[in-house]
């Protein structure tokens, strides 16, 4: 059986998607929609840049679904891949979003702007330069975890990623961030700093968590045809109801990646087809479960070759 995985945020690079946008009325189609329902050309960043704002969180999150959508439905609908049959869709934080577009339970153009939002509210959570993220290397959860309860009136920071055996990165102030991490050299835990502009994933994003609680309402959700994986849970996802609440609690609460993964293989998932832009979730699984096949879909080289 497979899944179907879709990248989050750092994913993105400009020209991504070009070769499908040229080749497929459907892409232009889809990013000349998209342009309309943002009011913003979307599409000519995403195909010519600048970087630095295509990197912009309120830009990334909206393009990166843009592109992963478009080479889904490449697959789909030129080639007739049924993507479908899949026993699972899920995805890395605003991957999660993808999927449930892909999946069917929520429409192109709102997903669209519900990320614009997202983006912009976990963007404007944090005062620029007040908030980090740091990468954690070849540790566990439970070290981490510890580390954090025993200091916990020294500083405040979150396990934002669980991402896989050996990797996770933690948010809070850039404050308690150095503090950390001299805790980190003492125990010589390898760690690296990021480059994002806000702490993802913790109690510091609680006014996006406010933004999207109220945009969430606004949508309106549908049955989708796939079984879900929640990043809060890392189990399926049962009911539209739960679905809203989780989306909801995914702002501040920890993206349990590594888990979701391990619950999928655990029931019958052999095969994992990464759809958008970047092999982040394939490296990813890798570290994971070295037994499982894994496909990494963005170039029309990858869809033709693409066997499930």
């Amino acid at each position: 059986m497979f899944s179907v995985i879709f990248p989050g945020q750092g994913s993105q690079m400009v020209g991504m998607g070009k070769e499908l946008y040229e080749k497929y009325e459907l892409v232009k189609n889809l990013f000349n929609q998209a342009d309309d329902t943002l009011n913003f050309p979307i599409s000519n960043l995403i195909l010519k840049g600048p970087k630095e704002e295509l990197d912009l969180t309120i830009n990334t999150q909206p393009a990166i679904f843009l592109v992963s959508y478009s080479i889904f439905n490449v697959a789909k609908k030129e080639f007739n891949i049924d993507l479908n049959k899949a026993k699972y869709f899920a995805g890395h934080s605003l991957g999660e979003y993808t999927a449930l577009s892909c999946a069917g339970y929520l429409d192109f153009s709102d997903t669209l702007k519900i990320l614009r939002v997202r983006g912009e509210a976990m963007q404007n959570s944090v005062p620029n330069g007040k908030g980090g993220m740091v990468a954690v290397l070849g540790s566990t959860v439970d070290i981490i975890e510890k580390i954090l309860l025993d200091n916990k009136k020294l500083f405040n920071a979150q396990i934002a990623n669980d991402n896989s055996d050996g990797q996770m990165v933690l948010s809070g102030k850039i404050q308690d961030l150095e503090k950390l991490i001299q805790i980190l050299k003492e125990n010589s835990i390898k760690n690296i700093k990021l480059p994002v502009s806000a702490p993802f994933h913790c109690e510091l994003m609680s006014s996006a968590t406010k933004i999207m609680t109220d945009q969430l309402k606004k949508i309106d959700f549908k049955n989708g045809q796939n079984k879900l994986i929640s990043n809060v849970t890392a189990h399926e996802i049962k009911g539209l109801h739960e679905l809203k609440n989780l989306l909801i609690k995914q702002i501040e609460n920890r993206v349990r990646w590594r888990e979701s993964v391990i619950n999928m293989i655990e029931n019958d998932v052999d095969h994992f087809i990464e759809i958008g832009p970047g092999k982040v979730l394939s490296g990813l699984i890798k570290r994971i479960n070295r037994g499982v096949k894994i496909d990494t879909i963005n170039v029309l080289t990858d869809i033709k070759n693409l066997k499930i």
